[in-house]
């Protein structure tokens, strides 16, 4: 190394140079965000410049903060306050007279404390809105942040509204009164150790809603009668309730009350001019609501008669609504269940239905009667000063009718089933089981039970031997009628076998095998396959279960050119049925892989990153890749690296800039190697740091002074091409007032010769 080192200091002396040597007293430095740092740049040799260079590659000029000092051979690069965006790699570079240079580096490394920004506590949003909730932490390196909510991750919780967004904030979607509650921020920087958190209250404001209420209030004047209007509502936190008549707001005095916190306004001794809207106004943070409340002052209608009703299917009736008021009300009727209204004289389209009225008196005939006619009815009187609503009920009886179509059912010895008996009737009836005439359960009969279960009978099935499968009755009676429904009790089979057994996927080590489902399941559904393989060889088999009824299984774990037997079966309750054919296949021998697949970019600085597709190993784990490259301009010896098997990239590093690689990459397994695959590459040129920063240093406002100027300049030279072409223009209007308008043709057109020779040679 000596030699080396005066065989070098020779190379320079005689070729005329002078020896610089520059040292920066630190080479690595941590600090943290806030402290001052100074670095010293020691040259030994004659050099006219030592400049310093940030890591941005732009030589760094004295400011306030960021100071550069010389004396001799020294300089001196003090940073005061350091932010994170001062982190990097500085240069101090020296440069003698003949403009040789040579430079040192130092690395500037910035962390900055966990430190909590803008946090507010409590954070309000309104209900149904995608709120996001703030927590802005920072520090160097980046935090690592989680949210928790009764010591729980929120983003563990299974639900997608919540979601923690690349800014660190807590977004919740359509955030609901549930979501309540304190959320901690929790940040940590895991390389130092630190944590720190902070609790914010989230409050969910839900915006007012008014509780339905009535729409129209009537009463009759000059009676002395009070009215109160009712208007509650529901919110977070709490609405604040106010009436308003014809755009004021309505205070308590001898005319209003206001009472339950403003949700009743009582009218006082009702006069004509009380009539009119009354406008109830709900407010909270959320916002407001409003709804709208009509006061009349007449002799409002009034039902008087109505009432409910009984009658059975296919049956008759008649439903009667009689009501008084002044002037006498018109009658309609409605339907809740379809919303079907009937005025005087309207028929339904099947002509069941008719209504009938006369003088506040109307009748509702129904025909024929259909259970779809049961249900609520309103009677509806109304007049040209309002209207009074009631309802009743129609109740339709009707005999048993049985729910289910299911009638067959089957099982098989000392297996236990349940035959449901579901009936539907008006009134309840009374249900019971028998067999050849025989109520069940019998008391010398101990294998049948029945159970009640809501308004159906279980009957409980163990059959002991073929006697116990056949048919069997359920009868039920109510006061209109009986029904008699008969069930069937089948023996049960096993599946018939499953067939077309045959391998649609084969590797080294395992198989995929596909086959068709049995023609019979034997009365009781298939709950799954069970597949039975070995090698021919062995007397041993193995087994394996499908998914469900899937009809695709994989055998896994398989030796390699090894021949099998395959075959399956199919199992439902009563047992497991025939297997199929049996199915013979051998796996693929084991081989060399094929060749990688591989593709690159390059990494940070002379690094080039080559990624690895996953590839076919040929039946044996990849163990390593052997990597061969060299420049090809240069023609150098082969340089060679080994990677892992388990590697999915690979960097070359230490190359040439602006240089073309060609590289060879070998996958190897424990039979061999594959044929290389081929790959080349061109590094990028050297980055051009004071090309790339030239423009950099303009700011906007240069920038935009730049476009004026060039503006100004075409703005220019149109004016004077205007001036001596076509004498006009602005520089025409100046001229013209300051010389005055010429006399004479001929002094004009020399004018004009001259001007335009002037202005070509100008041009020119």
């Amino acid at each position: 190394m000596t030699v080396s080192y005066f065989y070098l200091l020779g190379l320079l002396v005689t070729s005329g140079q002078a020896l610089m040597q520059v040292t920066i007293s630190l080479s690595k430095v941590e600090i943290s965000v806030g402290q001052s740092k100074y670095f010293t740049c020691t040259v030994i040799g004659e050099a006219d410049n030592i400049d310093w260079f940030n890591p941005e590659g732009e030589k760094i000029i004295s400011s306030q903060r960021v100071v550069v000092q010389r004396e001799g051979i020294r300089s001196w690069l003090t940073i005061y306050k350091a932010t994170v965006d001062d982190a990097g790699i500085y240069r101090c570079q020296a440069a003698d007279s003949k403009g040789h240079s040579q430079e040192a580096t130092v690395v500037l490394e910035i962390y900055q404390k966990l430190t909590f920004e803008d946090v507010p506590s409590p954070q309000e949003f309104r209900r149904g809105e995608n709120a996001e909730v703030m927590c802005h932490v920072s520090s160097s390196p980046a935090p690592m942040v989680r949210w928790l909510n009764n010591r729980e991750d929120v983003t563990d919780i299974d639900d997608r509204r919540f979601a923690m967004l690349p800014n660190n904030n807590l977004q919740i979607k359509n955030i609901s009164k549930r979501d309540e509650g304190i959320y901690r921020c929790e940040g940590r920087v895991e390389v130092r150790g630190e944590i720190d958190f902070r609790d914010i209250s989230v409050i969910v404001n839900v915006p007012p809603e008014i509780l339905a209420q009535q729409r129209s209030f009537n009463a009759t004047a000059d009676r002395l009668e009070d009215i109160t209007l009712y208007c509650r509502a529901t919110g977070s936190p709490k609405p604040y309730i106010t009436w308003h008549r014809h755009g004021k707001l309505v205070e308590e005095n001898e005319k209003y009350d206001l009472g339950d916190d403003n949700t009743e306004l009582t009218v006082k001794n009702i006069i004509s001019s009380d009539s009119g809207l009354y406008i109830c106004r709900a407010t909270n943070k959320a916002g407001f609501t409003e709804k709208q409340s009509f006061l009349q002052v007449f002799v409002q209608p009034h039902i008087v008669q109505l009432q409910n009703e009984t009658t059975i299917e296919h049956g008759h009736i008649t439903l009667t609504c009689e009501a008084e008021g002044e002037p006498i009300p018109e009658i309609t009727w409605k339907r809740s269940n379809d919303g079907m209204i009937f005025y005087d004289g309207d028929k339904s389209q099947d002509g069941r239905i008719e209504s009938t009225g006369h003088r506040g008196k109307s009748s509702l005939h129904i025909k024929s009667v259909m259970l779809s006619d049961a249900g609520r009815y309103d009677c509806e009187a109304a007049s040209r000063i309002g209207g009074h609503q009631k309802s009743m009920y129609l109740n339709i009886e009707y005999a048993p009718k049985f729910i289910s179509n299911q009638t067959i059912y089957y099982s098989w010895e000392n297996n236990p089933i349940n035959i449901s008996c579901d009936v539907t009737s008006n009134p309840q009836s009374s249900i019971y089981w028998s067999r050849d005439k025989l109520l069940l359960p019998a008391r010398n009969i101990t294998n049948i039970k029945t159970y009640r279960d809501g308004k159906r009978i279980l009957l409980e099935i163990t059959p002991l031997s073929d006697n116990d499968f056949g048919r069997y009755n359920c009868t039920a009676i109510n006061s209109i009628g009986s029904r008699i429904q008969e069930y069937i009790l089948t023996l049960a089979d096993v599946p018939s076998n499953p067939y077309g057994l045959r391998v649609i996927e084969l590797s080294q080590t395992y198989a995929k095998v596909f086959f068709n489902k049995p023609d019979s399941h034997g009365g009781v559904p298939i709950h799954h396959y069970q597949m039975d393989f070995k090698e021919v060889s062995s007397e041993i088999w193995k087994v394996v279960r499908s998914h469900g009824t899937q009809t695709i299984i994989v055998l896994g774990n398989l030796d390699a050119n090894t021949t099998y037997e395959v075959k399956v079966a199919a199992l439902n309750g009563k047992g497991k049925g025939d297997y199929s054919k049996t199915e013979i296949f051998q796996t693929l021998p084991v081989r060399e892989p094929s060749p990688p697949s591989i593709h690159g970019q390059p990494g940070g600085g002379k690094n080039f990153k080559l990624s690895i597709t996953k590839q076919d190993d040929g039946g044996a784990p990849i163990l390593n890749y052997v990597v061969k490259y060299r420049s090809k301009d240069k023609e150098d010896q082969w340089l060679e690296k080994k990677f892992l098997g388990n590697k999915d990239y690979i960097v070359l590093d230490h190359l040439q800039w602006n240089v073309g690689y060609e590289v060879h990459i070998i996958a190897t397994n424990r039979l061999g190697h594959s044929e290389p695959t081929m790959f080349e590459f061109v590094m990028p040129p050297k980055p051009n740091i004071i090309a790339d920063t030239l423009f950099n240093g303009l700011g906007v406002g240069a920038v935009i002074g730049l476009a004026v100027a060039a503006l100004l300049l075409v703005l220019v030279v149109i004016d004077v091409s205007c001036f001596f072409l076509r004498q006009c223009g602005l520089l025409m209007c100046i001229t013209r007032r300051i010389c005055g308008k010429k006399s004479g043709s001929s002094g004009k057109s020399k004018e004009l010769e001259e001007g335009k020779a002037a202005y070509f040679v100008t041009l020119r």
